[in-house]
């Protein structure tokens, strides 16, 4: 079966990086041809200039890369995204954000990948580059790490087969959750789907679950990685993580079948360390000691992976922020959701954005 693939890939404001990910389409080892969609989304800073720069390169008297590119007001990453996807003329879509840079045989893993096992959906994980700052390689290890939240993000080797029958548990309690800096979607799923809806961050396992629900497989390709830069500093990863605390449990909350009690991890983590704190006072040193036992491991795993102290401090400055960020937005929600009386909508206006190019 012989796959059309575009690349769609929203951009805003960070015409550099749009740069360094098209460098990186345009050595790609695949044999055929692909499209690549940039969706510029309303940004201040367009990239148009060095789209034109690729647009004109050839080689041997042929386009380096066959790149379309597209202008919308700004409406948020799952917008342009159903916007490019709309408009792309392959019949399967990788979807990236424009902070990543992908390995030469990317595209190829993915070929190979479902030509031997065609899914509608697949997810691929991401890694630190050499060329990344220790900061960013500190939250890498944060967000990609088995004993930090990233094992949260259904980051294991599942490929759940689930039935066309709407509400089938199989595929919501335990299929990998792809995350769209990195992730494949055949044009039937998304027209199924209708694409993403407006909520960020949350659109990725909002989509999901959608398409579970329409008896489509998702699976992760674990060696189809992308680089992905995260150009944050601390306090901006602090606001981020805080956001994807504060949109699970309206996901939950929307399909109840997801819960899972991992979600209170963080939170339960943050509470459990100040009653440590409190022990520790009045003399009784245990779970202090099981804490310090905890983020040694942290220590240990992070050095070992990244063969660096530096990184390794680096990390457990970001698995702290990542814990208390992502714990309290999780229970800030949770509290507002429960007690309030009202809608998402109305408590958390600044993650939903008010046009989303749905297909529906």
């Amino acid at each position: 079966m012989k796959i059309a693939f575009s690349f769609i890939i929203p951009v805003y404001n960070r015409p550099e990086e749009i740069g360094e990910l098209l460098e990186s389409l345009a050595v790609q080892t695949f044999s055929d041809a692909f499209e690549i969609v940039v969706v510029e989304d309303g940004s201040t800073i367009p990239c148009e200039p060095i789209i034109v720069d690729f647009m004109h390169r050839h080689v041997e008297g042929k386009d380096v890369l066959s790149v379309t590119y597209l202008k919308k007001p700004n409406s948020g990453p799952g917008s342009s995204r159903n916007y490019g996807m709309a408009r792309a003329k392959g019949d399967y879509f990788i979807i990236l954000d424009s902070d990543c840079i992908l390995p030469p045989e990317y595209l190829d893993t993915v070929a190979k990948s479902l030509q031997a096992e065609y899914v509608h959906c697949y997810g691929g994980p991401d890694a630190a580059h050499e060329s990344f700052s220790l900061v960013q390689k500190g939250i890498n290890y944060a967000m990609t790490a088995v004993l930090t939240t990233g094992g949260i993000r259904g980051n294991r080797k599942v490929s759940d087969r689930v039935s066309g029958n709407k509400g089938t548990t199989a595929g919501q309690k335990g299929g990998f959750q792809p995350r769209s800096f990195n992730m494949g979607l055949s044009k039937l799923a998304f027209e199924a789907t209708g694409g993403f809806g407006n909520i960020h961050p949350g659109e990725d396992p909002d989509l999901t679950f959608r398409i579970w629900d329409k008896g489509f497989v998702t699976k992760l390709i674990p060696e189809a990685f992308v680089y992905h830069k995260r150009r944050i500093d601390w306090y901006k990863f602090f606001v981020q993580v805080k956001k994807f605390g504060m949109v699970r449990p309206i996901i939950t909350r929307r399909y109840p079948k997801t819960a899972k009690m991992t979600y209170w991890f963080p939170t339960l983590f943050c509470l459990g360390f100040l009653v440590a704190l409190i022990f520790w006072n009045l003399g009784i040193v245990l779970p202090m000691w099981l804490y310090g036992l905890y983020f040694g491991i942290i220590f240990l795993d992070s050095l070992l992976k990244n063969r660096s102290l530096a990184i390794a401090m680096l990390s457990l400055v970001a698995v702290c922020i990542q814990f208390v960020g992502y714990g309290y937005g999780f229970l800030k929600s949770t509290i507002f959701l429960n007690f309030s009386g009202k809608k998402a909508e109305e408590l958390f206006p600044h993650l939903f954005f008010k046009d989303a190019d749905r297909v529906d």
